[in-house]
């Protein structure tokens, strides 16, 4: 079965439920303002494309000035390939590599490396293939998840690189995940600073060795903002900035106050399917709609409405005690708690504008999972 979620020129209330909506003005905004924040400071932008999943998405942030997109799956790169990609993970396997390989007869094509193990295989099908490919040696800064030890041993393993016929050592990928939904601006200015100091240990080590470190890449919507004041990072690998969600919608700024750098665009709509008592009502969006692994999602300018209960296919929500009753047939729009997964969850966009829908746009890469 395959349709259409909405027809161009319809009103917001006119689209069938659920539907995965994108308030377009909003992400524009957002697209823009990142874009100006790395052009300011010389600094390489390339989104994170494991956010959107959305070849249209893509060409709009390179049209914005990013220098290509990261991938986490092959399966992604296949579909985003337009205007250059970086798989930001490491791939092992012989098949994945050789799928990579193809994509770079057309288009500059990069992964990443923490392990000696990996450089004989990739270098071999870059040469079958009669391609080099980009390679960034991941060092671990704090994540404890992939990544080769800072400083020498990751100056060993990309001198491997270097020597490797069909390999071109780029730079490191320094990404710090777990700071990203840190609750204090102090908290994530820590994380950020001990992460910065493996990177420098890292390029001074380099540097003793003679070898050139184009790219330091990193940084995510909770944090760019210190990576990009650092002097170390280089290229932004931002995000969830485009979107936002409720993890992000829970850290706070600077200040203490809310983080407000970027705005919700990304919305769920739903529909009212049942309203049994005055202080309760069912939705017809559920697990099969959002994720809901970081927790409940919002409900989008109404903080009198609580969401408390998922199953697949329904929400419950609870109404304050001022609230109006809801009605069969409102229409309300969830902020997911985890843009990313949510939008896996989902065949197209539905763009909207002024209260009607604008743009619809494919999810290419739904479900490249290998």
């Amino acid at each position: 079965m395959y349709r259409l979620p909405a027809e161009i020129g319809a009103r917001v209330e006119e689209i069938d439920t659920p539907a995965l909506l994108i308030d377009l003005s909003a992400f524009e905004r957002n697209v823009r303002k990142m874009a100006e924040f790395a052009q300011a400071r010389g600094l390489r932008c390339r989104p994170h494309a494991k956010t959107h999943r959305c070849p249209t998405i893509a060409l709009k942030q390179i049209a914005a000035g990013a220098v290509g997109q990261c991938c986490q799956k092959v399966g992604e790169a296949e579909a985003l390939v337009r205007g250059g990609v970086l798989v930001s993970n490491q791939v092992v396997s012989e098949a994945k590599l050789r799928r990579l390989a193809a994509l770079a007869v057309d288009a500059r094509v990069g992964l990443c490396f923490d392990a000696p193990e990996q450089i004989e295989v990739a270098a071999r099908v870059a040469r079958d293939f009669g391609v080099e490919l980009d390679a960034l040696v991941e060092i671990e800064v704090g994540m404890q998840r992939c990544g080769v030890a800072p400083g020498e041993p990751a100056r060993e393993l990309a001198g491997r690189i270097a020597e490797a016929p069909g390999l071109r050592f780029r730079g490191l990928q320094a990404y710090q995940g777990a700071a990203q939904h840190l609750a204090t601006w102090k908290e994530r200015e820590r994380a950020i600073e001990s992460a910065a100091q493996s990177v420098r240990a890292t390029l001074e080590a380099l540097d003793r060795a003679g070898i050139d470190c184009a790219i330091v890449g990193g940084a995510g919507t909770g944090t760019y903002a210190l990576e990009g004041a650092s002097g170390l990072w280089n290229e932004l690998q931002v995000g969830s900035y485009i979107f936002m969600d409720v993890e992000y919608g829970r850290i706070l700024a600077r200040d203490g106050g809310r983080y407000s750098d970027f705005e919700h665009s990304l919305f769920v709509l739903a529909t009212v399917m049942s309203a049994p008592s005055p202080e309760r009502a069912v939705l017809d969006a559920g697990l099969k709609s959002y994720s809901a692994e970081q927790g409940m999602p919002w409900v989008h300018g109404r903080t009198d409405l609580e969401v408390y209960g998922i199953a697949d296919e329904h929400s419950k929500v609870r109404l304050g005690a001022d609230s109006a009753r809801l009605k069969l047939g409102d229409k309300l729009l969830l902020i997911p708690s985890h843009c990313d997964p949510t939008v896996n969850l989902h065949d197209w966009y539905v763009g909207v504008r002024n209260g009607r829908v604008e743009a619809l746009w494919p999810i290419t890469g739904r479900g490249a999972s290998s």
